[in-house]
């Protein structure tokens, strides 16, 4: 695959373009697109925002010294042309698979992966860091941040922005903004101003004049002031410059971010400038890829597909539980006209796009802002409406003290939907949703459910939006249910377990299996296995983490005489350990019991399966500790 590529198969590290003419960085541009997609239509993996980047990239490492330069990402999945010019373009049929090249960045991955990243909004925060760490060593190296039109959108990177300001150390941010087309105003003449405007002696020049301004006594200054604003934004006609202006940064833009001549004429220029510098480029998400730019949304994230067909077509099963949490919120609003949808920058993700065309007044989306989607669920709560506040199970984490002091501790009825709960697979350490049992449980006024199945989430569903008397927060997995649980079942009840079955015989060789959410259909199978064996099996599903079914639970094991607890949650602070505090509250600490979980240790990525499995998640996993459990040897 490498010999297809005349340049980028020479690449080892980005000072390798140094020695490139102009014309054979170009070459190097469509190389790099040409192996994205011929990559990522094997593999899957995030598509149109890597396709967006590529002459971006090329124009930042030709330009720019890596090492000692730093270039920090956001969030990362717009950084494959940045692992194919360090080096990495033969692991790429790797890419997001068990044991191969991370989806994101990774400081123990490569050295010029110089800072992990996998939520957004914290490129601009991490580079100040590396920048203020440069000045107090005596160093010299430029420091650039890439962030997107969405994370910049996060109160994390205002707040980093106004800090450098403030410091007015060397550092450039580059903002990747692919939202809006290539308007006419992004064309020869504005380029031109962003090349001239770009220039070390005309930077100088006008920080020059701030200084003599800032010395002037008002209101001379403040006629100074707009004077050079007037001049400066002659030459950036958008007034989209004015606000970072404002802050203390040197705004150049907007410029075309697929126009490589004027990329590298910008970066050499700004190599020259020694303060706070922001970079406007205007990009088009999947670039070279019609489709991907017909429909960016659509091509953002990908599975293997075809590259002259343009098909991927996902194979057909059995609904999801992003799905079946859609439609039962707007169900859930079609009978009651309080019911509001908030999601941040998520709406394909968490279901909720068609509950935005149903109820387009009644949807809310926040941009990547988590913490504040969760206040502003709060404040709409306490004005008498029904939030349901859809955000992944990993990017509630950021949201951790709005739940905490803005929710609970005002015990505000805010309906969390936390979708990929547990070990999402090929996404990695970033993305699983490993600790929510953990964080929420701690919260006093908190209750949590998790489900068995994606009919047990739209009930769920429906309680929750009858229930008012505490936040609420419900957790589910990626993908689909399992449809071998069997079929009976029990109204939700607050604080209820259902039992799946009870043991027919309480004998020597007993055991209750008790699982949370989508650990329920593999007790379920591993409590098959075990009663060919001859082993009674309890078998419960907890629906409630919090608050603990403790009676059902502790009578359960004290029947069996043994329990095991499977959940898809860090152990420490998990459900397992809450059984475990309930069995010695009941006097019942003398129980046999295991916790199956999460082990203590960052998961990487792989396929659900797999890395279940290593962390003994598996039926298999349960029906060997349930047999070690009851004495009876492992075959």
């Amino acid at each position: 695959m490498e010999s297809a590529y005349k340049h980028l198969s020479k690449i080892v590290s980005p000072n390798d373009l140094h020695s490139l003419t102009d014309k054979e960085l170009q070459e190097v541009v469509d190389e790099v697109r040409s192996a994205i997609l011929e990559q990522v239509s094997k593999t899957g993996g995030h598509f149109s925002s890597n396709l967006g980047t590529v002459e971006l990239t090329v124009a930042m490492y030709a330009t720019h010294s890596l090492p000692p330069d730093v270039v920090v990402w956001d969030t990362g999945h717009q950084a494959y042309a940045h692992k194919m010019l360090t080096g990495r373009l033969s692991q790429f049929d790797s890419l997001r698979k068990h044991k191969g090249l991370s989806g994101f960045l990774k400081r123990d991955e490569h050295e010029l992966d110089y800072f992990g990243a996998g939520h957004a909004g914290t490129a601009i925060s991490a580079a100040l860091g590396f920048a203020a760490a440069r000045d107090l060593r005596g160093g010299k190296e430029k420091v650039i941040a890439v962030t997107g039109d969405a994370a910049i959108a996060s109160g994390m990177s205002w707040e980093a922005l106004n800090h450098a300001g403030e410091m007015q150390t060397d550092i450039t941010v580059v903002l990747n903004d692919n939202r809006m087309s290539i308007a006419p105003n992004v064309g020869a003449l504005t380029n031109y101003l962003s090349k001239l405007r770009s220039r070390p002696e005309l930077q100088n020049l006008a920080r020059k004049a701030k200084s003599v301004v800032q010395m002037m006594p008002d209101p001379v200054t403040r006629m100074a002031a707009g004077f050079r604003h007037g001049i400066t934004h002659y030459m950036a006609p958008e007034e989209t410059g004015t606000i970072f202006e404002e802050m203390g940064f040197e705004y150049i833009g907007p410029v075309n971010g697929h126009d490589l001549p004027t990329l590298l004429e910008v970066f050499r220029n700004i190599r020259e400038l020694d303060y706070p510098v922001f970079v406007h480029a205007i990009t088009v998400k999947g670039k070279g890829y019609q489709v991907a730019e017909e429909d960016s949304r659509k091509w953002h994230g990908v599975v293997p597909f075809d590259l002259e067909s343009n098909d991927m077509v996902k194979a057909a099963g059995p609904i999801t539980f992003t799905q079946a949490f859609g439609d039962a919120a707007i169900e859930a609003a079609e009978a009651d006209p309080t019911v509001v949808a908030i999601t941040a920058a998520m709406p394909d993700g968490t279901g909720l796009t068609k509950f935005q065309h149903v109820f387009p007044k009644r949807y809310f989306d926040t941009g990547i802002a988590e913490q504040h989607a969760v206040t502003f669920a709060a404040g709409m709560a306490a004005s008498g409406y029904k939030p349901f506040c859809a955000i992944y199970s990993t990017f509630l984490q950021r949201g951790f003290d709005q739940v905490l002091h803005d929710v609970c501790i005002q015990n505000l009825p805010v309906r969390f939907f936390m979708d990929r709960a547990g070990l999402v697979g090929d996404d990695g350490p970033t993305h699983h949703g490993a600790f929510d049992i953990s964080y929420l449980t701690m919260m006093p006024n908190m209750v949590l459910l998790a489900p068995r199945d994606t009919t047990e989430l739209r009930e769920m569903t429906h309680w929750m939006a009858e229930y008012n008397d505490h936040p609420t927060a419900v957790r589910y997995p990626r993908g689909a249910g399992d449809d071998r649980l069997p079929e009976a079942r029990t109204p939700i009840t607050a604080g209820i377990a259902e039992v799946l079955s009870r043991a027919s015989n309480i004998a020597a060789e007993s055991i209750t299996l008790c699982a949370v959410g989508s650990m329920v259909s593999l007790a379920w199978e591993a409590a098959q296995t075990l009663e060919k064996r001859g082993i009674a099996c309890t078998v419960i599903n907890a629906r409630f983490v919090k608050p603990l079914d403790a009676k059902t639970v502790c009578q359960a094991a004290a029947d069996t005489g043994r329990l095991i607890t499977i959940e898809e949650n860090a152990a420490s602070g998990g459900f397992g350990q809450a059984v475990r505090s309930a069995l010695h509250d009941a006097g019942l600490g003398h129980i046999a019991h295991s916790i199956l979980a999460i082990p203590d240790q960052f998961i990487e990525q792989g396929s659900v399966a797999v890395i279940r499995k290593e962390c003994g998640l598996s039926v298999e996993n349960i029906v060997s500790e349930a047999l070690k459990l009851v004495g009876v040897s492992v075959i």
